[in-house]
């Protein structure tokens, strides 16, 4: 029986396996190494500053400035680097850090007698007396309710698509107003789409100002402080009190996760967005069906009345609900047992990132309801990888999975932070 099995190879995995690797553990981690972003189209860049997109490592010997030099680039403030670079150094720091990455999805967690029973994709079965869950956000994504229903043929999410020279010649709308849909709809324009629209509810686009300088004097610096969220004093406490957030009143914590870092596109990306000449804000869909000609005709609502769009086909850049429903790997009885937090169903998640199941720890966008909007984010990677291996350090030593498979245990306290 393993001390711990990480369930994900994305940035929190990765950076999760590498602190329990550096403490010793009897270790075992599944996953595509950071297979979302592997899977990106290539042109798309990194959003987020170089010095906040590390992954975490103890010795902090690992990060992406290192990587970047040992590929010939520099990782300079207020210079994008790319998507498949930041790929590449996610697989780099497995080698480096995470011993014997398996490369195998898990299909299946739940309780048994001492911890937990995990199923490989192949059907093999292996047992845990920890789990730390960090499956990223595939599979949380949104897709707007009159789209849910249609064949994949005519709609898609934007974390489906690797390349999209498919849809050269084609007319395509692009639901959102976030990096995501701006990024997407640009690409799509440059690689000859026929026609390029965005669909949005937001009655403006956001745009990200370039960054300051990193040494621009002290004034400055008090006014707005740099951190890994952006500019600004209400970033900075997001970016830097994980913990106080999780303190926060139930109802504040979910207002604050609706409304805090809402969708902005990259300064960079404006001057290119530009040849997106077809945006339509403040328009929601209303029903959307497949024609005669087989394109797909969408009803809107907009500050004009209603509307009719044909398109051949839908990208719904429309970002991931962190709800226990769609964490379909936990299962049924695990799932159910887990005590949530807000309107969306997320997991409450205690000190330690230990949900309310003792020996489940979780780590990504499951715990932002909890954590706050900094866990939505890789730069999030660093505050959770090496408490929540302290909590599963203590849970081990308290003796992990002693509750009866089917319900959480009742006695006993869980891992608190020190």
């Amino acid at each position: 029986m393993y001390d711990l099995v990480v369930v994900g190879a994305g940035p929190y995995g990765l950076s999760v396996a590498a602190h329990a690797a550096a403490h010793g553990l009897d270790l075992r981690t599944f996953g595509r190494s950071m297979e979302s972003w592997h899977a990106m189209p290539s042109g798309m860049f990194l959003k987020s500053e170089p010095w906040a997109s590390h992954l975490s490592d103890p010795e902090g010997a690992y990060g992406l400035d290192a990587y970047a030099a040992t590929r010939g680039v520099r990782a300079e403030h207020g210079v994008p680097l790319p998507v498949d670079l930041f790929a590449a150094y996610g697989d780099w720091f497995a080698r480096q850090a995470v011993p014997a990455l398996d490369g195998r999805l898990i299909g299946s967690v739940a309780p048994a007698a001492g911890g937990f029973e995990l199923r490989a994709e192949d059907g093999e079965a292996l047992r845990a007396r920890t789990v730390a869950l960090a499956v990223g956000v595939l599979p949380f994504l949104e897709i707007p309710g009159p789209l849910r229903e249609l064949p994949r043929r005519y709609v898609t999410h934007s974390s489906h698509h690797g390349e999209l020279d498919g849809f050269a010649g084609r007319d395509v709308t692009v639901v959102g107003a976030g990096q995501a849909a701006l990024e997407t709809a640009a690409l799509l324009s440059e690689r000859g789409a026929a026609a390029v629209r965005i669909v949005a509810r937001a009655d403006r686009l956001n745009w990200n100002t370039p960054p300051p300088a990193l040494d621009r004097g002290l004034w400055p610096s008090l006014r707005a402080p740099h951190t890994g969220l952006g500019c600004g004093w209400q970033n900075k406490l997001y970016a830097d009190t994980p913990g106080i957030f999780r303190r926060l009143p139930a109802a504040t914590r979910e207002r604050i996760f609706d409304a805090a870092l809402g969708p902005a596109g990259a300064w960079w990306l404006r001057e290119r967005f530009a040849a997106v000449g077809d945006v339509r804000l403040g328009h929601r869909i209303t029903s959307a069906a497949v024609t005669g000609d087989e394109r797909l005709r969408l009803d809107m609502a907009g500050p004009d009345g209603t509307s009719v769009v044909e398109t051949d086909h839908v990208i719904a850049a429309t970002g991931f609900t962190p709800t226990l429903d769609r964490a379909g790997v936990l299962s049924p009885a695990l799932r159910g047992a887990l005590r949530r937090v807000g309107a969306g169903g997320a997991p409450e998640v205690g000190g330690l990132f230990e949900s309310s199941w003792p020996g489940l720890f979780l780590a990504g966008l499951l715990t932002a309801p909890s954590y706050g909007p900094s866990m939505r984010f890789v730069f999030g990677a660093e505050y959770t990888a090496g408490r929540l291996v302290k909590g599963v350090r203590q849970r081990l030593r308290s003796g992990a999975g002693s509750g009866l498979p089917g319900r959480p245990r009742t006695g006993g306290k869980a891992p608190v932070a020190a």
